[in-house]
């Protein structure tokens, strides 16, 4: 498996200093065009375009702006380190956005592919021409989730050209046109069983559906919740994208790892599998990244909301009459008889693991170590490789050894954007649907299944379930955020506290750490600790971010308007 990425990493790398010197030289040539000179022995803009194989190095460029790991969750109410200004309604106007500048610059790289590409036929330059369109709905689609509509460029735009001047078209039509190139896209792209070992990782029919599917959940219920019209169109896009996934039979949920395939999904076991629909793709030696060192020492860690949300061995809420929840009385009983998920993706306290500073003598874990921000209390277990050799390593940025990949797309969304969008467009579901996404998922836990008699036996919703389904499977996987927007929930969740483990009427009580008074004193009148007090969320305009008003002012010194999102 590995052995594919290097290969696939390498070349991207080699691509990537050739498309630098491609830049560079149109750049230069630009400036002496009075001279009307075609360099004899560089790459030009004018020269390069002439095999599929070209076309192949160019779209190579386009995977490096694929999101790399981070801190995402903390940006809602189920992971935190420290206080976060887009979470807790403190975010200000920025003059500059690395997601605005970035975005636009490989949709740039898209549209001059798509520009050269137009008139070629045969199937390999198509297949590349393909990804460029995948690619631009990707970065179009980081642009809309943060701030809706946006400027749809479609042309390599010059210094004088009015298109500079785009004006933002609505979030509906930023929506439509991702999804239009993405069906588009879908007819020229291979299936994942076509690609040969240098080229696995690269975009797929599958991505692009997944993608699809994605996108329309998101339009569907943004529109849905704020009363819109086209509100069914999108979600039936949704379950039309996501069934073909599923029909497609190409892909499959990770079990190689047996009762800890969950978990294992996510370090180096899981890498390439069926679940794999679209990674951020790493290689030891090539490019590698340090997040376990990252995640132990700023902190990714789970909250009390995340903790809550997991379900008892029997099905039902820990709130619910009859469960089999052991409470918080000691540091361990509330990870008891619970939803497997919990215990792979937070640390049981005490639990020995091998991790960072301890690659081969297991260590026992608890929230100030070998995790270093003991803020809420819970334990990331989520991402902790077990690899010796990369957990003795260092962090070294982009030079260290972890090189499992991110997974930016999997299977397992896929049949939660199923479930949800059925529920969402009929307001109901059926026990077939249930078994064909959510059951799915929890039978890899072995969780009892969902049904509309279990729901109805235990004075259940089913909305929430699916929703709760979802926010686990998915936790700090980055989700959150955009979830409570598009359900418009976010003007409830976010303005409550971040709190953390039962410090005060628990054996917390006792240890060192949170005996201290600092810690005492942070408690709220149940005893459990409070990490976050005083968050707020504006629901006049929270719900997307402010456009950067260096753009802003851009237009508007050349007698133009790019407007900016309400309540900025």
């Amino acid at each position: 498996m590995k052995s594919n990425k290097i290969l696939y990493n390498t070349t991207l790398f080699k691509v990537y200093a050739a498309t630098m010197m491609i830049i560079v030289t149109v750049c230069w040539t630009s400036c002496k065009k009075q001279l009307n000179l075609i360099s004899q022995d560089s790459i030009t803009d004018a020269t390069f375009w002439k095999t599929s194989g070209d076309f192949k190095l160019a779209a190579n460029n386009l995977y490096n702006g694929l999101d790399r790991f981070g801190f995402e969750d903390t940006q809602s109410d189920i992971a935190y380190n420290n206080p976060n200004t887009v979470s807790n309604g403190q975010l200000q106007v920025s003059e500059t956005s690395s997601t605005w500048t970035n975005s636009y610059t490989f949709i740039r790289a898209c549209n001059n592919i798509l520009a050269h590409g137009a008139s070629f036929t045969d199937a390999d330059t198509k297949k590349y021409v393909a990804e460029a369109k995948f690619f631009r709905a990707w970065y179009y689609w980081k642009l809309m989730e943060l701030y809706g509509g946006v400027p749809l460029i479609t042309t390599v735009l010059g210094t004088n050209d009015p298109a500079l001047f785009t004006p933002r078209s609505t979030q509906s039509q930023t929506a439509d046109f991702i999804l239009k190139d993405l069906n588009d896209a879908v007819a020229d792209l291979p299936i994942q069983s076509d690609l040969s070992s240098p080229d696995i990782g690269r975009i797929t029919k599958g991505a692009a559906l997944s993608l699809a599917a994605r996108v329309a959940l998101y339009e569907g219920t943004w529109e849905k919740y704020r009363g819109q019209a086209d509100a069914t169109t999108y979600l039936t896009a949704a379950i039309t994208a996501s069934s073909a996934v599923i029909n497609s039979g190409t892909y499959a949920l990770y079990t190689g790892s047996g009762a800890q395939s969950y978990r294992y999904n996510f370090i180096e076991a899981g890498d390439d599998s069926k679940e794999c629909i679209l990674d951020r793709r790493y290689a030891r030696n090539i490019i590698g990244h340090d997040m376990p060192y990252e995640y132990d020492g700023t902190g990714y860690n789970p909250t009390k909301k995340l903790a809550d949300l997991y379900l008892d061995t029997a099905g039902v809420p820990i709130t619910s009459p009859g469960t089999v929840f052991k409470g918080y009385a000691t540091m361990i009983s509330e990870f008891q008889q619970r939803d497997p998920r919990m215990t792979m993706t937070m640390i049981i306290p005490g639990t020995l693991t091998n991790r960072v500073f301890f690659a081969t003598t297991k260590v026992a874990n608890y929230p100030d170590k070998p995790q270093r921000n003991p803020n809420t209390g819970y334990i990331l277990y989520k991402y902790m490789s077990e690899d010796p050799i990369a957990n003795n390593s260092g962090a070294l940025g982009d030079a260290s050894l972890f090189d499992y990949d991110k997974h930016l797309i999997r299977y397992a969304e896929v049949l939660l954007i199923y479930a949800e969008a059925t529920f969402e467009k009929n307001g109901s579901i059926g026990d077939a649907d249930l078994n064909l996404s959510i059951n799915k998922i929890r039978d890899r836990v072995n969780m009892p299944h969902l049904t509309n008699a279990f729901v109805g036996a235990h004075s259940l919703d089913m909305l929430t379930e699916i929703r709760r389904e979802r926010t686990v499977e998915l936790a700090l996987e980055g989700f959150r955020y955009d979830d409570v927007r598009r359900w418009k929930t976010a003007e409830t969740e976010f303005p409550q506290d971040i709190k953390g483990v039962k410090i005060k009427g628990s054996t917390w009580q006792t240890y060192p750490l949170y005996s201290q008074a600092v810690y005492q004193s942070k408690t709220d009148a149940n005893g459990f600790m409070i990490a976050e007090t005083g968050r707020t969320f504006d629901p006049n305009k929270n719900y997307l971010q402010p456009l950067p008003t260096k753009e802003v002012a851009f237009y508007q010194a050349s007698g133009h308007t790019l407007t900016q999102n309400p309540g900025w």
